[in-house]
């Protein structure tokens, strides 16, 4: 299951980079706001370390989905809590999505036209598409702790807010039980395909 494979080269710095612009995309949003936690407690960083959380990088390094340390901050620092706090929620994935993007116009455009081929940019490239799709699509689900249970939790009125935070204390373990059973998956894949899609055909009308 943790075997080390030929991959691995390629997959480590892929991962780092999904998890870590994600973590610092909610630092980034949530100090713009107005709100420092983030920065004070050392998040406004890209410096992985920071980031990681043991168990989510297992699950992701397994599942392709997973999670790093959430970016603690205070809303009540916000001027609107609940769109401010929705807006932390979502910078997280939009990052991935932005990165997946990046990575999809070097592959399919840049570095064609500019005649570079090599075989670990390749590879490091399609794991980093792949990390960040999965990771953004995945943070999205309306699933305490993640990210699109915050913007849902932001969309609700005050007492179910509330009790849809209560719930968050639980997460950790039924989101491992949802991953190892295997319940992801088949809701989350044709998600991630869709989202390939879009950006495939963005890239292809580029260029």
């Amino acid at each position: 299951m943790f075997g080390f494979d030929s991959d691995m080269i390629f997959r480590i710095p892929a991962l780092l980079a999904a998890l870590t612009i994600h973590e610092y995309a909610h630092a980034r949003m949530a100090v713009s706001l107005g709100d420092p936690t983030p920065k004070y407690l050392g998040r406004l960083t890209l410096n992985p370390v920071a980031h990681l959380d043991p168990i989510g990088l297992i699950m992701l390094w397994l599942f392709r989905f997973g999670w790093a340390k959430p970016v603690p901050f205070n809303p009540y620092n916000f001027q609107d809590v609940k769109k401010d706090t929705m807006l932390v929620a979502f910078a997280g994935p939009a990052s991935n999505i932005l990165l997946a993007f990046t990575v999809a116009v070097l592959m399919g455009g840049i570095l064609p036209l500019l005649g570079i081929r090599s075989f670990v940019i390749d590879q490091i490239l399609i794991w980093t598409y792949q990390y960040n799709l999965g990771f953004a699509v995945f943070n999205l689900l309306p699933i305490p702790p993640l990210d699109g249970s915050k913007i849902l939790g932001s969309l609700l009125p005050g007492r179910q807010a509330e009790w849809w935070e209560s719930i968050e204390q639980y997460a950790p373990m039924f989101m491992i039980a949802l991953l190892a059973f295997g319940f992801i998956g088949p809701i989350i894949s044709p998600l991630i395909n869709s989202l390939h899609r879009i950006i495939m055909g963005i890239v292809g009308i580029i260029f």
